[in-house]
């Protein structure tokens, strides 16, 4: 199934435990506060930001685990070079989807889009054998990839099946191929993130009925469903579904502590859809026909007028 054939909302997740954390609005002066601390932690000698994220501690390695478990473990969590794992997928080829994914993950963390892409599309060509996957099982966990699924919304997602392909999507997206990336996420269950990163690409390829569809009946409970019925707004003004644009913009605006930029994009939509239906008021060819609408009373007023002054000279005539 591609993902133009999902006939209804893609967002409702129904399963008890996700691998998603919260959603994180991205501001400016976010940006420019993790961009100084960056800069303080590489000046103190820090190098632990490019490596991979883990979700607490480092799970211990085990005595004895194997000279390819330990090869692999020392190349995800002591490594910031997606190398030494392309490295370990060549010498150990039983392992080398797991080495691949992991490096393709790596990758897409520092920035490198182009070559997250080869490595995470080779990595999921490829079939593992049962101790990589016993190992990503027992190590792999905890491991956190942070994926923006929309402008400015980044969710930091447990390894697993979502995990790789929203990075993949991401990386597909920042590289130019936004049909690619759209068809990346078709086989993924149901859930926000995932909605929100289709959505929005639906959105930059014009496909604005599917992002309707998609997201009937969404309301507004964490800034997750607020960014993505700010899609949704947009796609039905682009329709000329004014009126429903306005209750979904509406719903954004209702709960009080969704995010202050999400809300200020909101009242700038707001703000568009009242002056685009006063353009549609100053439309040429409304004026146009209220010009002839002005023009035909003219005239039924200059006639009224002849009519009175006859009248009066009529009268005039009979009294004399």
């Amino acid at each position: 199934m591609t993902a133009g054939q999902i006939p209804g909302p893609i967002y409702r997740d129904t399963r008890d435990l996700t691998p998603f954390g919260g959603g994180q609005v991205r501001t400016p002066v976010k940006e420019i506060a993790e961009g100084v601390g960056g800069l303080i932690h590489g000046v103190l000698g820090g190098r632990g930001s490019a490596r991979i994220s883990v979700d607490g501690s480092v799970p211990r390695l085990r005595l004895l685990p194997g000279k390819a478990a330990k090869a692999v473990y020392d190349a995800i969590f002591a490594s910031t070079d997606p190398n030494r794992l392309i490295a370990a997928a060549r010498e150990y080829p039983g392992w080398a989807g797991l080495c691949y994914v992991m490096a393709g993950l790596l990758a897409h963390k520092q920035g490198g889009y182009l070559r997250a892409v080869e490595l995470l599309q080779r990595g999921l060509s490829i079939r593992n054998d049962d101790d990589a996957n016993q190992f990503a099982a027992s190590y792999l966990t905890r491991v956190v990839t942070r994926v923006e699924v929309a402008e400015r919304i980044e969710v930091p997602v447990l390894f697993s099946e979502e995990s790789v392909f929203l990075a993949l999507s991401h990386s597909l997206r920042e590289t130019g191929q936004t049909e690619a990336a759209l068809e990346a996420l078709s086989m993924l269950p149901p859930s926000l993130p995932t909605a929100l990163a289709k959505c929005a690409l639906a959105y930059t390829l014009g496909r604005d009925q599917e992002v309707v569809v998609w997201t009937e009946g969404l309301l507004n409970a964490d800034d997750l469903s607020a960014a993505l019925l700010l899609v949704r707004a947009r796609s039905l003004r682009r329709l000329g579904a004014h009126e429903p644009a306005q209750r979904a913009l509406k719903e954004v605006l209702r709960r009080r502590k969704t995010s202050m930029a999400l809300r200020n994009d909101a009242l700038t939509d707001r703000a568009l859809l009242v002056l685009e239906n006063g353009r549609k008021s100053l439309n040429p060819r409304d004026w146009r026909r209220r010009r002839a609408e002005l023009e035909t009373f003219e005239v039924i007023r200059k006639d009224v007028e002849e009519r009175r002054l006859w009248e009066q000279e009529w009268k005039e005539l009979d009294g004399d």
